[in-house]
């Protein structure tokens, strides 16, 4: 991960003589420790990943994930693991390995002030300056590894999105179809899911992110399923909508005019593009319809070891796409009392253009009740 850290220090601004990225308890997990140190497994709680500008990275482990750890280490050997198995030895270490003079970088994003307060401790006087913003720039545009891992979570997540019409049946709750969802990524290879499931039933559809209750599936009831899966720390996410039972005449318009939505934003993806025309792209076609103003949220966002990976895709947004980001394109059409279309893909962008993540059939479909 040599590489992945030098490019964090060459955006760094201003320059710092070492970068902390530092695990408090789970969920509040920094992803950009797992950037900077490529481990499959483990939560590594507690634990502290400190780089170099040079590339070195020394990792502070807890016991247990020692034995994760050090295998990591053997594949790559910039990587240096560290078991203390006291808070003293812990903080000596931490101390000795920061520089004794010049700034030091921090993840302010992803640092809890708990975090932050230990480390002044174990360093007082110490200069710390923000890395955030050179973490997601690093982060922004991934390098061949990112990518397969991301076509891989996409691949699992596209598997389940042809199999959710066979799991569609009268009855069925929406817990009940997020649960068997859920269930079937793991069948396919994922570590877990990326965040949590949405299958929305009916009226729920038109809120786009709803938590699933015990409303059973009803025949003329239309579904929006919202999912994705982790495959080696990389996310998915993969939005599919379909209706069950007797055309909705209405619902199958809707679904079509998000159909044409998508292709209108992905027709403009290339490198140096705003990110805003591309969702503009997309609002144009919806507010050209009857349903004008009930797309109610940005196009999309950039996807990798977060779901929301730290770049956003709105209106609002002119920064460019750029060869190698990873990003969602996600419009829909939200009816409240009535039901919702969402039809969302994974997408990389290339030289050309972009290529597709997710592959999972994006036309409106029917399921027999």
């Amino acid at each position: 991960m040599k590489a992945r850290v030098q490019k964090i220090f060459h955006a760094l601004t201003p320059k710092a003589e070492a970068l902390v990225l530092s695990n408090a308890t789970d969920p509040h997990l920094d992803a950009s420790f797992f950037y900077v140190f490529d481990v499959p497994g483990g939560l590594f709680e507690g634990s502290f990943a400190i780089a170099l500008p040079d590339g070195t990275t020394h990792v502070l482990s807890t016991p247990l994930e020692e034995e994760s750890a050090r295998q990591a280490a053997k594949r790559d050997p910039a990587i240096e693991v560290h078991v203390p198995q006291r808070r003293e030895e812990w903080e000596s270490t931490v101390r000795d390995l920061l520089p004794k003079s010049g700034p030091v970088g921090l993840h302010f994003r992803e640092l809890t002030h708990e975090g932050f307060l230990r480390l002044e401790k174990i360093a007082p006087g110490t200069a710390w300056v923000d890395a955030s913003a050179a973490i997601r720039r690093a982060r922004m545009i991934k390098d061949s590894i990112e990518i397969e891992r991301l076509e891989r979570a996409g691949g699992i997540g596209s598997s389940v999105a042809r199999e959710i019409p066979g799991m569609l049946k009268t009855g069925i709750t929406e817990l009940e179809l997020a649960a068997e969802i859920e269930y079937r990524m793991m069948k396919h290879g994922a570590s877990g899911r990326s965040f949590s499931t949405i299958a929305a039933f009916g009226s729920h559809g038109a809120e786009p992110h709803f938590a699933p209750e015990d409303r059973k599936l009803e025949p003329g009831a239309s579904i929006v399923c919202d999912f994705g899966a982790y495959y080696r720390r990389y996310a998915s996410d993969i939005t599919r909508s379909f209706h069950f039972g007797t055309e909705d005449a209405e619902l199958k318009r809707v679904h079509e005019t998000v159909e044409k939505a998508q292709s209108a934003a992905l027709a403009v993806v290339r490198a140096g593009v705003p990110a805003k025309q591309v969702h503009l792209a997309a609002q144009q076609v919806i507010d050209d319809s009857p349903w004008k103003g009930r797309f109610t949220h940005g196009l999309g966002h950039s996807i990798g070891l977060a779901v929301h990976d730290g770049f956003s895709m709105n209106h609002l947004i002119d920064e460019p796409l750029e060869i190698g980001m990873t990003i969602t394109v996600e419009p829909g059409i939200y009816l409240p009392g009535r039901g919702g279309v969402r039809i969302e893909d994974d997408i990389l962008v290339t030289e050309k253009g972009y290529r597709f993540l997710t592959t999972a059939p994006r036309g409106y479909l029917e399921v027999p009740a």
